[in-house]
């Protein structure tokens, strides 16, 4: 029954979106490029990816080899509008989880918010006027710009070319859009893929000979903390979460709410009552820019336990030199 209902309103939403793209590939909505060079990390689907750690990714390589980059986010589900800046006084509620979260792994560089993605970057070019590149998350359906180099992401266990479009299934945007990204990255691949694994990827994907196409893993650090975790997250998919956290704590348990959940302080209580017999709560880093809106840490710290938020990191699975090489290439000979 579900099924007949999704299925017919999937193809309204492939219409409209269809309708959409076609509207600014004849130029009847405008779109615009900027002088300077553009990385859009994104995907066709909702749901975690893993966006944000390929963005940090690339943020830390523009920065080994000396560039100036900038960070830009439209700040998904913050409470303020238009274009805002990173600085120390900001929260989750002024710039959204996922660029708190970036700006602080990177508190020397522009973290920005702006959900017009080309003003939003000539008001960065304005006030920060060194800034040489520019990395957007999660752009890739935003036609209003025209961005320079796409990175579109895909997680290995649900292929955008097995997936449905909205509310059938989880894309929003078509799969044929995948022809304007410059590198395709299969996401959250298991340790154990085989090479042959990544062949028949390949071969279903089917990409054409200018996209080069690349494997990436999820990598945490290890895991010393003593004791049985209270595993905590609002994230699109805890699987990956879980199945690495019980590979250390066998008897851990998860308490999940949904992606970019608002914790309120009647959360922070049920937390507190689930977490008692526990020894600590582990939870993500996006989580912790949303749980420092609590009480929830002085909580937890009344009881003697620790809440630690654990960080992930892209791992290259294939040629890690090759996707520097492409992002790298490409921001030398725009600046030329």
């Amino acid at each position: 029954m579900l099924k007949a209902i999704t299925i017919p309103l999937s193809w309204l939403y492939t219409l409209g979106v269809a309708v959409r793209h076609v509207l600014f590939d004849q130029h009847l909505l405008p779109s615009f490029s900027v002088k300077v060079p553009t990385i859009c990390v994104g995907n066709l689907a909702v749901g975690g990816t893993g966006k944000t750690p390929m963005v940090e990714y690339i943020v830390r390589l523009l920065l080994a080899n000396g560039f100036h980059p900038a960070i830009l986010s439209r700040g998904y589900k913050r409470k303020t509008h238009g274009f805002y800046m990173a600085d120390a006084h900001s929260t989750a509620l002024t710039i959204g989880d996922e660029a708190m979260q970036l700006h602080r792994y990177f508190p020397d560089i522009p973290v920005a918010v702006c959900e017009h993605r080309v003003r939003g970057i000539h008001r960065l070019q304005k006030l920060v006027p060194d800034v040489d590149v520019v990395v957007l998350d999660d752009a890739f359906q935003h036609r209003t710009l025209r961005c320079g180099f796409n990175v579109l992401l895909t997680p290995y266990d649900h292929l955008y070319i097995d997936d449905h479009m909205l509310p059938w299934g989880t894309l929003r945007d078509l799969p044929s859009r995948a022809l304007r990204a410059d590198a395709i990255v299969v996401t959250k691949c298991p340790s154990s893929i085989r090479p042959i694994d990544m062949r028949v990827v390949d071969n279903r994907l089917h990409l054409p000979v200018y996209q080069q196409l690349h494997f990436t893993g999820l990598s945490y650090p290890p895991m010393e903390q003593e004791g049985t975790p209270l595993v905590l997250c609002g994230i699109a998919q805890p699987k990956y979460l879980m199945d690495y956290v019980l590979q250390h704590y066998p008897k851990a348990e998860l308490m999940a709410f949904p992606d970019h959940h608002d914790y309120s302080e009647k959360d922070a209580t049920a937390i507190m009552q689930r977490a008692e017999p526990f020894d600590f709560v582990l939870t993500t880093e996006k989580d912790r820019q949303r749980l420092r809106l609590t009480t929830l840490v002085e909580q937890i710290a009344m009881q003697h336990k620790r809440l630690i938020a654990l960080p992930v990191q892209v791992k290259f699975l294939t040629d890690a030199a090759a996707f520097n090489r492409q992002i790298l290439n490409y921001v030398s000979q725009k600046k030329q």
